[in-house]
C-alpha cells in the first residue's frame, strides 16, 4: 500500500488516496463495487470473494433473499471472511448509459459511508465504484466520488468515520484520482 495523498478535512477527518489492493486494507470496512444481485464473479467483487472466502458470497445471497436487490441507496453489509478488515459493504453504482449516472454514483458512495457510520466504523476504504466493467468514465467518476465524500463529511459532522480511503490498484484509474485530488487540493496547499 502506498498513500499518494492525505487531505485533512473539518473535524480532523482524513481522506486518503491509496495505491494498492483493496483486499489488503486493514480498515473497519472495505466497500465492494457490487451488482444489484450481489453476485461476485469478476472485477473487485470477484477478488474480494477469492481472497476473503466463499462466506462473503453466501452472506450476500442470504442478504438478497432477505432484503431484495441492493441498489445505490440500499447497500448491503456482510462479514469479511479472511480479509484483514472487519466487514464488507456492498455498494451498487450505476452502469454507464442507464441514465442519471452521476446522481446514482454519488448515492452509492454516500449510502456506503452512511452504513459505515451506522455501524460505528472509524475507517473505510472504497474503490473507484462503477469505473471498471460498469463503464463509468474514469475522470468523471473521480470527480463524482470525491465530491460525494466531501459532501458526506460536510453534511454528517457526527459520523464515526475518521478516515476515508480511496484505494485503487491500477495506474490508469489512479492517475484520474491523483488529478482530481490535485485539482481540489493543489500540492503544497495545507488543509
Amino acid at each position: 500500500m502506498q498513500v499518494i495523498r492525505t487531505v485533512t478535512l473539518a473535524g480532523g477527518r482524513m481522506v486518503r488516496l491509496v495505491h494498492g489492493d483493496l483486499t489488503e486494507e486493514a480498515v473497519d470496512a472495505i466497500v465492494n463495487a457490487a451488482n444489484a444481485q450481489l453476485q461476485h464473479g469478476g472485477g473487485i467483487a470477484g477478488a474480494i470473494v477469492r481472497r476473503g472466502g466463499h462466506i462473503i458470497q453466501e452472506e450476500s445471497d442470504r442478504w438478497v433473499r432477505a432484503h431484495g436487490p441492493a441498489g445505490p441507496t440500499h447497500p448491503a453489509l456482510t462479514a469479511c471472511g479472511r480479509l484483514p478488515c472487519r466487514a464488507v459493504i456492498h455498494a451498487v453504482g450505476p452502469v454507464w448509459g442507464e441514465g442519471d449516472e452521476d446522481r446514482k454514483l454519488a448515492a452509492a458512495v454516500t449510502s456506503a459511508l452512511a452504513l459505515a457510520t451506522a455501524e460505528g466504523f472509524r475507517g473505510v476504504s472504497l474503490p473507484a465504484i462503477s469505473t471498471g466493467i460498469f463503464g463509468f468514465p474514469k475522470a468523471r467518476g473521480a470527480q463524482v466520488i470525491v465530491q460525494a465524500i466531501l459532501d458526506f463529511v460536510a453534511n454528517t459532522p457526527a459520523s464515526s468515520l475518521t478516515e476515508i480511503r480511496v484505494t485503487i490498484i491500477d495506474e490508469p484509474t489512479l492517475d484520474f484520482f491523483r488529478d482530481e485530488f490535485g485539482r481540489r487540493w493543489p500540492p503544497g496547499e495545507t488543509r
